[in-house]
């Protein structure tokens, strides 16, 4: 039998592999360094753009007109009426939008998700295309369909003779929720297409072969599993509805003031930049609380969607 060069029987001795250098104190330090020299541009950017803006913000609105710092501003614009009416019409309005874009946008996903129909994929690629459209687009949209002059009001003039439409409800707050409805529902469709995309088309039909009615299954089947992301469109609708400018500004809506249309009338039109940015910074904490009021309920279901075994028994029991 072969020998090895120590003499042994058996195969060739293996390379014995070289030792690992150890890591220097100064290697490792270097790598650190270089780490936190890469994070620096994207710290420096974040700060220059959103932080520095912000913090002038809050500074200013601590800062009376005559001088000092104190809470006086604050205490000012809270005891005005104009401030609670637009609290309450901005809290109000972004509520009533967020649950008119989760009923419709629910709606209109089922439809294009489970219901066969020519055009079905086309629409859903609008809905992507659509997201990017400014929102006073849509409320030019509205006002040529429903406005005084719009074509609906144009049409019964032309039909029955009259001087004016039976349409004049733009310029109040319902036309303001129609609006919001129409621009952020499909903010509530995609993550809902998203979801509705992951079901099992199994579980479908063994609920439907179990004798399960349509309603029922959309609700012990489909609804479980995109209850996270209906939650999520709706956080994301709550808190734009809740910074809407340009909607209520191209309405025309004169009687309906939000927040932000107060901070435009007190900083542009009254010259009151410390009412501006105290009205900006309640604007702001009201929107970071409801945020993470969103975050800390998603910690607690778990923020994923439920469990699918078990949906078709369910169904069909």
């Amino acid at each position: 039998m072969p020998r090895t060069e120590t003499g042994a029987v058996g195969t060739a001795a293996e390379p014995t592999p070289a030792p690992a250098r150890p890591r220097t104190r100064s290697g490792t330090r270097s790598r650190r360094t270089g780490a936190a020299l890469w994070t620096l541009p994207p710290i420096a950017a974040l700060g220059l753009v959103f932080l520095y803006p912000l913090a002038l913000v809050v500074w200013q609105s601590f800062t009376p007109e005559d001088g000092g710092h104190s809470t006086a501003p604050y205490t000012a614009v809270f005891a005005q009426a104009s401030f609670r009416a637009a609290l309450t019409n901005t809290v109000l309005l972004a509520a009533g939008a967020t649950v008119g874009a989760l009923l419709l946008g629910l709606a209109l996903s089922l439809v294009i998700a489970f219901v066969p129909f020519p055009g079905g994929k086309v629409l859903s690629r609008f809905i992507d295309l659509f997201l990017a459209f400014p929102s006073f687009l849509i409320t030019l949209a509205l006002l040529f369909l429903y406005g005084s002059v719009g074509m609906a009001n144009g049409l019964w003039t032309d039909v029955t003779g009259a001087a004016h439409g039976p349409l004049d409800f733009l310029h109040t707050p319902w036309g303001v929720l129609l609006a919001e409805v129409t621009y952020f529902t499909p903010f509530v469709m995609r993550p809902l297409l998203a979801a509705f995309s992951q079901v099992d088309t199994g579980q479908l039909e063994a609920a439907a072969s179990l004798g399960a009615r349509p309603w029922r299954i959309v609700r012990t089947v489909i609804l479980p599993e995109a209850l996270p992301s209906l939650a999520a469109g709706g956080a994301l609708v709550l808190v734009l509805g809740l910074n809407e400018f340009g909607i209520v500004l191209f309405t025309g809506a004169k009687d309906v003031v939000t927040l932000p249309m107060l901070v435009y009338t007190k900083a542009l039109l009254d010259g009151d930049y410390t009412g501006a940015c105290v009205v900006a910074v309640v604007n702001i904490a009201l929107s970071v609380a409801l945020y993470a009021l969103y975050r800390t309920a998603m910690s607690r279901t778990g923020g994923s969607p439920a469990r699918r075994t078990g949906g078709a028994d369910r169904a069909g029991a």
